[in-house]
């Protein structure tokens, strides 16, 4: 039912589908696969869901320690999919990092990074690798780009988005899910698979508030360049100061705040 104008009418409303999405990781002398984590997402592009968060989370450097990618559809019961990673030989996997990652949510993403410096130990991309300016018009320009792009979120009105751009301000790939961070892992994983990272000369935009959690997933594959509709956090701002990035809120309306790294942006 649609309350308008003082009225109920009987109307179908499309809802953003989210169920969820068991990682299992499996070795060439593992008898069985083990579990990483169990995410709540939105079906689709499952396998760069789960190779962005394994490499966000610095469990897998590089796309040749992949075998394969299993998926298996869902439990009749708990309507879970299960998606195995069958890792090469000589793949070392430090178990002692996924101890905290039980079950995931749409909402508050991977929790328990308490410190700057634990983030900066394990980026693989710790320098940056590239110097160089971008206009104001492309980081205006950025955010609409993503939201025409968007067919979920134009058919439901309740997804996240995030986007990768050229420097030349082409949006050349974009994710969208329920979760925030399950957009961005999408993104990465993407970029893992077909060889792109690090990202050192990409932008991305989110489509809603800048957290820590997504400012960390961008550091870990070397973007410089962050920009969001809505608000970053604090703690988001200080870990893109920290790591030399630049970071971009409010970008709507035509304008933007640059809450740090102001030299990458092109000041005529």
């Amino acid at each position: 039912m649609k309350f308008r104008n003082g009225k109920f009418t009987q109307q179908p409303d499309e809802l953003a589908p989210e169920t969820p999405l068991q990682i299992q990781l499996l070795g060439t002398s593992d008898h069985a696969p083990k579990s990483v984590a169990i995410t709540m997402r939105t079906p689709g592009r499952d396998a760069d869901l789960a190779l962005g968060f394994l490499f966000s989370e610095g469990i897998l450097q590089h796309a040749d320690q992949v075998l394969s990618v299993e998926h298996r559809d869902a439990d009749t019961e708990s309507g879970q999919n299960t998606l195995i990673i069958k890792t090469a030989p000589g793949t070392s996997v430090d178990w002692a990092r996924l101890e905290r990652h039980g079950y995931t949510s749409s909402s508050c993403g991977v929790c328990g990074k308490t410190s700057l410096e634990q983030v900066h130990a394990a980026l693989p991309f710790p320098e940056p690798l590239a110097r160089w300016k971008t206009s104001p018009e492309v980081i205006i320009d950025g955010p609409e780009k993503l939201r025409t792009a968007q067919q979920n979120f134009a058919r439901t009105g309740g997804i996240h988005g995030v986007g990768l751009l050229n420097l030349a301000g082409e949006l050349v790939h974009h994710a969208e899910d329920v979760g925030r961070h399950n957009a961005m892992d999408k993104v990465i994983g993407h970029a893992f698979r077909e060889g792109w990272l690090p990202l050192n000369e990409h932008l991305i935009v989110l489509s809603g508030r800048a957290s820590f959690e997504l400012i960390q997933k961008a550091a870990m594959a070397g973007v410089q360049f962050v920009l969001s509709v809505g608000a970053p956090s604090t703690l988001a701002v200080s870990l893109a100061e920290d790591q030399g990035m630049t970071l971009c809120g409010f970008v709507r309306g035509g304008g933007f705040n640059c809450y740090c790294g102001v030299g990458r942006v092109e000041i005529t």
